[in-house]
């Protein structure tokens, strides 16, 4: 059978051309970027009052001065990338300024809303990060239900087994993960503030490798709520006695939730299976009253937009979670499917906020 395929034109070739070479060096942005942290550019930019040179920047760092045309290479990649902004209308050097990526670069601004991202940038550019995806076309070939990361690793990322092959690693790999969960709690609280209004109890589940800087956030921002934390020991044991009234309870949330008129589940899900979603959202539902007594599930968690302009990062999400957990990210349809096989009527979108959104979904 002759093929279907129709030949594309020469300039969709050239442009193909061009998008293997793209697609096939795109490494070396993470890369150079990983560069940029470990010399501390974002910092020294940020110190030199937001804008700096190449040549003002060899100086601030201390680098060898036979490095300046290197140096401005790297930055015009990082600039073009969206990690620095460049102003070139003044006709001396170009100076790279802070951006809104490089801004979340920078550690010890002052501001309740701002966390230092180095660690997330460190974490997914380490060898033990991208081993596993080089092997990702030999995994495949496996008839086996481990990741790529602890085929390769014998250990579990953010888990205990990680810190004991190394200490280092783990250590800066949960410090990435509370980046991840907890930037931005504070302008959710914000953005959301009516989602939390009527509710007088409230059980949050921190899940196997969350915490519970949500719940206090939450229990600070709105006292009257009747807030139950279930937690492993060890973020029981870590509490902090700071008056913020929280009950905490030590248990299985595949077993048991403690009954309330809401559950919280904060970007606990995309850790799971399917299946062990499924579970978890049935205990949720058994947790909860009917829906004309308010009960309902309440979920922060990453969707993919097929149509959205976060649709490239959330896929890219997806394959990180695919290559280092057992997790996965959903589209709507996949939501849906979850919510239903766990017994839930309905649920609803309430916002985008960033590459996720907030759910409520009802008995």
């Amino acid at each position: 059978m002759a093929s279907e395929v129709v030949r594309p034109s020469d300039a969709e070739l050239l442009q193909a051309q061009a998008d293997i070479w793209r697609l096939s060096l795109s490494y070396l942005t993470p890369l150079s970027l990983k560069c940029a942290v470990v010399l501390g550019i974002p910092r020294a930019i940020y110190r030199h009052g937001g804008a700096a040179s190449a040549a003002e920047l060899i100086t601030a760092l201390s680098l060898p001065s036979a490095k300046l045309p290197f140096l401005r290479r790297l930055l015009r990649l990082l600039a073009a990338s969206g990690v620095f902004t460049v102003d070139r209308q003044s006709t001396e050097e170009e100076r790279y300024r802070i951006s809104p990526v490089s801004y979340l670069l920078v550690e010890g601004i002052p501001h309740e809303d701002h966390m230092n991202h180095t660690s997330f940038v460190l974490t997914c550019t380490s060898s033990r990060y991208i081993e596993p995806a080089i092997g990702l076309a030999e995994w495949f070939r496996k008839d086996t239900a481990t990741s790529p990361f602890e085929e390769l690793h014998g250990a579990t990322l953010f888990h205990e087994s990680m810190g004991s092959l190394d200490a280092d690693f783990h250590d800066m790999a949960s410090d990435a993960l509370d980046t991840h969960d907890n930037f931005g709690v504070e302008m959710a609280l914000r953005e959301f503030r009516d989602l939390f209004e009527g509710i007088q109890s409230m059980t949050y589940c921190c899940g196997n490798f969350g915490d519970d800087k949500g719940a206090r956030a939450i229990a600070k921002a709105f006292p009257h709520i009747k807030c139950t934390v279930l937690a492993p020991p060890k973020i029981i044991a870590a509490k902090p006695a700071d008056g913020v009234k929280i009950n905490y309870v030590e248990g299985d949330m595949f077993s048991f939730i403690p009954p309330a008129q809401t559950v919280v589940l904060k970007l606990v899900l995309h850790h799971l299976t399917d299946e062990e979603c499924v579970k978890l959202l049935a205990q949720c539902r058994k947790a909860i009253p009917s829906r004309k007594d308010g009960g309902k599930v309440i979920i922060g968690d990453i969707m993919i937009d097929h149509s959205g302009p976060m649709l490239e990062t959330q896929l890219l999400m997806d394959i990180g979670m695919m290559t280092m957990t057992k997790g996965r990210q959903h589209d709507e349809k996949e939501w849906r499917q979850l919510f239903t096989k766990a017994g839930f009527s309905e649920y609803k979108i309430l916002k985008e906020f960033g590459t996720r959104v907030a759910f409520e979904v009802y008995p």
